[in-house]
């Protein structure tokens, strides 16, 4: 299959990943145990063996899974979102988020490392690559340059207050729709807003970092609205299609000739 990609736009590993997702999910590869060898699951998915590679990285960003050189790929326990109501709305976490990582790109930008730029730009350039495969959704390359951000603030508080709103986006379903719906918008200015915060970033200062940050989250939360006033107009098309189907005339009236034959 070339360049390991699916006609869906989904790129191969991923779909790799929310197959082992599923399978840790259901318990047949239960918390603690190893997974299968690189070459017994490239046979068991139909792909290669550096297909495989890949969705392991991809498991271990997302914490679904820990690499032991030497021993094996273990799965772990997955977090759970604490005493958070199942009820938080996605708008909720966005407003969030636009409060605390703006604020977090603010205070990297006055300490952060020659090597943490470099991981950065590797991060904004996996992105840039998830991108040019049709593979928008994905949030492996997005999570690590946050990531990269949150541990150039050198506060482990507000690192692990990040993680736990990632975690939040990750495991709440709902929320986790929404966040691809929004990927999904306009990816190409995703990017640019991530190159954006880069550059502030990269010139060390705060303000440009704390507005490159909240802007990209305000168009983020401009285009959940979007998504949600479409769902919500779909929704009332859909009843409005249903209710014209069950009380049309034209329905009556061939009922109607077909009881007279």
């Amino acid at each position: 299959m070339a360049a390991d990609q699916q006609s869906s736009g989904k790129r191969l590993y991923q779909q790799v990943v929310d197959q082992i997702s599923q399978l840790i999910n259901s318990g047949e590869y239960p918390v603690g145990s190893r997974l299968p060898a690189e070459r017994e699951l490239s046979e068991r998915f139909g792909v290669s063996r550096p297909t495989i590679r890949e969705a392991v990285i991809a498991l271990e960003a997302k914490e679904r899974v820990s690499v032991k050189v030497g021993s094996g790929v273990y799965v772990l326990e997955q977090k759970k979102s604490k005493d958070l109501d199942s009820n938080v709305s996605p708008f909720e976490l966005k407003e969030t988020r636009v409060l605390v990582e703006g604020e977090a790109a603010a205070l990297a930008a006055t300490m952060i490392t020659d090597e943490q730029l470099e991981a950065l730009k590797a991060a904004l350039d996996e992105m840039g690559r998830e991108n040019e495969a049709g593979d928008v959704t994905s949030d492996v390359a997005d999570k690590k340059f946050h990531a990269v951000i949150a541990e150039a603030t050198n506060n482990r508080v507000l690192s692990s207050i990040i993680e736990g709103l990632w975690d939040v986006q990750e495991n709440m379903s709902h929320i986790k729709k929404a966040h691809q719906s929004v990927c999904q918008a306009n990816p190409q200015e995703r990017m640019v807003e991530h190159r954006r915060i880069y550059d502030a970033l990269a010139n060390r200062d705060p303000q440009a970092a704390r507005l490159a940050m909240r802007k990209h989250f305000a168009r983020s939360i401009n285009a959940l609205h979007a998504a949600t006033e479409q769902e919500a107009v779909d929704e009332v098309k859909r009843r409005l299609s249903a209710a014209r189907e069950r009380f049309s005339v034209d329905r009556l009236t061939d009922s109607t000739v077909s009881s007279a034959e």
